[in-house]
């Protein structure tokens, strides 16, 4: 096996060990990583933009001595921007945009070390819960290249899952990190709301729905990167309360006993497969031989308000983020410009009133006012992370009489990742179990707001005793 292949097989953590022992140097750790790129991304579909010239140079240039010196990384092509990457968001209406300058966050990445090689597959705008925009084709799920990897990171993660890269940048409105990482068998942790930067382009995305991240196969990568990229930026609207030390500290600590409550209805009343019930039993069951309490118990919320509040954010937010590139790019948006679902949804977002979106905000701020009394009596909340195992390509697509029928089925699909984003709280999938078919199927702990801490030391616990890295899918290096 070549050694492009061999270091797949170890987490980012584990490749900046070699490049600090001097066992190997960045560029080779770049070759390697895009050898894994062009070799792979013809059956997943993952990597939409390659940076290959900006990742060798950087390589052989002196690098900023942070934690993950030299490790190649994959930016998700939606929200932030790199200086000369091309920048598309999954449509056809930026034409090849390129920004001249890095996000905060992205300043963030690269100051850790971190070397950019390219960019990843997202829906239009990453309005969706699966990975399959027109303009640059279905990401494949490496473990089965008929199904969905799901959205919107989810050519993120179908490139941490084969291999191409240890981790990648993701990016969560509505479970964008958590519903990939279930379908791809991958770790996926949603920081609390105002942890990690958005600016200088953004401020409050949807009303603080949108946070940034990444997906990866190992808990302590998601903890050494959140230290690196965690902390306020200047100007911003809101913050995350300050970590009481660093979050890899917290893997490995012992995380007590915790109370956990499960439930496995979604508070919209939707169906669940069986498979994820299993899964969260399972989950549940391995958190009661742990040593922690296990006790079903779910918070009192009325479904109907929170799918009408959802759904008028979402719309608004539709809206104004096509609004805000015809602003940037000075272009006219029409409508014939964009996926029929897409030009829906921005006609929708266009009727909404601001009283409309104001009343919304107030139901949302009383849903997170009850979630937040509910997590003082339980430490941690325990749910399927998605309702259904990945599921077949086009199984949300819009068809002629119903154009909109992928987005009401992705709305049981998101039912138990959603509701985070609107409340603020942190949480992670957790990829515990594998069914009949061999399909990963996440399963989702909410923590309460601002306590990543105890998620990562739940996560580190469970990694230990039911290991994951290990499993590999079909398409893999």
């Amino acid at each position: 096996m070549s050694e492009a292949y061999e270091l797949a097989r170890l987490d980012a953590t584990a490749q900046a060990e070699l490049i600090k022992r001097k066992e190997i140097k960045p560029l080779e750790l770049v070759d390697a990583a895009i050898e894994r790129v062009e070799r792979l991304n013809p059956k997943v579909n993952a990597v939409v933009t390659t940076m290959y010239e900006q990742a060798r140079s950087a390589a052989v240039h002196k690098l900023p001595n942070g934690f993950f010196r030299g490790v190649p990384f994959l930016l998700k092509d939606l929200v932030a921007y790199c200086a000369g990457g091309r920048m598309q968001e999954g449509s056809a209406f930026l034409h090849d945009f390129i920004p001249d300058h890095d996000s905060e966050l992205v300043k963030r990445l690269k100051r850790a070390g971190l070397i950019i090689i390219g960019k990843t597959n997202t829906p239009e705008f990453g309005l969706g819960v699966t990975t399959e925009p027109c303009l640059f084709g279905p990401a494949r799920n490496p473990w089965d290249l008929s199904r969905t990897t799901g959205g919107s990171s989810g050519g993120s993660a179908a490139a941490v899952a084969s291999g191409m890269v240890p981790m990648a940048h993701g990016n969560d409105g509505g479970g964008s990190i958590r519903i990939p990482s279930s379908c791809c068998g991958l770790f996926g942790l949603k920081p609390t709301r105002g942890r990690n930067p958005l600016g200088p382009e953004y401020g409050d995305v949807k009303s603080g729905l949108v946070v940034e991240h990444a997906i990866t196969r190992s808990v302590r990568d998601s903890a050494a990167l959140l230290d690196a990229t965690s902390g306020p930026d200047p100007g911003d609207p809101y913050c995350a309360p300050a970590p009481t030390r660093r979050f890899l500290k917290e893997v490995g600590t012992d995380p007590g006993r915790l109370l956990i409550a499960i439930a496995t209805k979604p508070i919209t009343g939707g169906p669940v497969h069986a498979d994820c019930i299993s899964a969260v039993l399972d989950a549940a069951k391995l958190c009661s031989d742990l040593g922690h309490e296990v006790v079903e118990a779910s918070p009192s919320i009325s479904g109907e308000l929170y799918t009408l509040a959802l759904g008028t954010i979402w719309t608004s937010g539709c809206a104004w983020t096509i609004d805000r590139w015809a602003r940037v790019l000075n272009r006219e948006p029409t409508i014939d410009q964009f996926e029929p679902p897409t030009a829906i949804l921005y006609e929708m977002g266009k009727q909404q009133s601001a009283s409309a979106y104001l009343l919304a905000l107030e139901v949302v701020q009383i849903i997170a006012r009850d979630i937040a009394k509910f997590l003082t009596k339980y430490d941690v909340w325990l749910t399927p992370t998605i309702n259904e195992p990945p599921v077949q390509l086009g199984y949300f697509a819009p068809v002629p009489d119903n154009p909109m029928q992928g987005w009401f089925r992705s709305g049981d699909f998101s039912a138990f990742t959603t509701i985070c984003n609107l409340t603020g709280q942190p949480a992670m999938s957790v990829p515990l179990f594998w069914n009949t078919e061999g399909l990963p199927i996440g399963t989702h702990f909410i923590g309460r707001f601002g306590d990543e801490a105890t998620l990562f030391r739940l996560a580190a616990q469970l990694e230990e005793v039911r290991p994951w890295a290990g499993r590999r899918p079909a398409v893999s290096a």
